[in-house]
């Protein structure tokens, strides 16, 4: 009872001096901590989140009754945590400040810092382009030939690159289906496309960790886009070894079966468009078809 009178004291001496500040000070952390928890639902680090909640349920109760050694044990474990965090949840940390490095509101303010409200980075120059692509993807689409097409944003995908060749060399219909003619030594590979232009092909890309929410049917080449999708900005267009089906992947979500025209319509709304336009945007316009799409390679 004397313990619980104490800490009752000690919130009144508290709330005493409570002030504004210190409000905005609390709501920045239970933001912290929602997005924390955001990030890592559903993942493995949930098991280790709720592992944690344990020790610390069992120092307040260690604490409470003054159990010495398990205190002194638990004191011993938490006075390492952080550095063990930080080791664990590396993953989750990584995801976490790239997609704030990600945000539009990041990269506007980042780009008036550098060059200015007026000033234009090096966006991607892919307006010339477009039909280029288009009219290859489609002519895979055709003769059913799997093909993954990688188009940067903002985010840079320097090392992916460098798991394939460099070529970066002005796209063509002819060079684009050479690429991905399946006895061609880079056709199992992602085409990388940097400023419009095919910068390296035969890239090895990562895989999506998110099993549980993508279709069972979906081949390695649907897996790597989402995946890739899901670690930077990237528009990644696959085309279907079995079915010549033409999927886009971005923010970990694909969508299926594009037309000539909706997939020109598509494209030229995620890389040609205004700077003031959210690139999040796709995610309200299409469907969620990870876990509802059709059998597909």
């Amino acid at each position: 009872m004397g313990t619980i009178n104490q800490w009752l004291e000690n919130f009144a001496a508290v709330m005493r001096t409570f002030r504004v500040k210190d409000a905005i000070d609390i709501l920045a952390i239970g933001l912290i901590i929602f997005y924390i928890s955001k990030l890592v639902r559903e993942t493995r680090a949930v098991q280790l989140v709720k592992g944690i909640l344990i020790m610390l349920v069992l120092y307040g109760f260690a604490n409470l009754f003054n159990f010495t050694m398990m205190t002194a044990l638990l004191n011993r474990f938490f006075e390492f945590a952080v550095i063990v965090l930080f080791i664990v949840f590396q993953p989750e940390i990584r995801k976490f400040l790239e997609q704030i490095g990600r945000s539009n509101y990041t990269y506007r303010r980042f780009k008036r810092l550098l060059v200015g409200s007026s000033g234009d980075m090096n966006l991607p120059a892919i307006s010339q382009y477009l039909s280029i692509y288009v009219e290859a993807i489609m002519q895979l689409h055709e003769r059913k030939t799997g093909a993954l097409i990688v188009f940067e944003r903002r985010t840079r995908l320097g090392d992916i690159a460098d798991t394939g060749t460099i070529i970066n060399a002005t796209p063509s219909i002819m060079m684009i289906g050479n690429v991905f003619y399946n006895k061609a030594p880079l056709h199992d590979g992602a085409m990388i496309v940097r400023d419009g232009k095919v910068y390296a092909a035969g890239c090895i890309l990562p895989l999506t960790n998110d099993n549980k929410h993508v279709d069972d049917n979906l081949g390695t080449r649907h897996r790597a886009a989402i995946g890739v999708s899901e670690v930077s900005d990237a528009v990644v267009v696959v085309v279907s070894e079995e079915t010549g089906a033409v999927s886009i992947a971005l923010n970990g979500e694909i969508t299926r079966d594009y037309t000539r025209e909706s997939l020109t319509n598509e494209l030229n709304h995620l890389l040609i468009r205004s700077e003031s336009e959210p690139a999040e945007k796709f995610s309200f316009r299409i469907r969620r078809e990870k876990g509802e799409s059709k059998s597909e390679q």
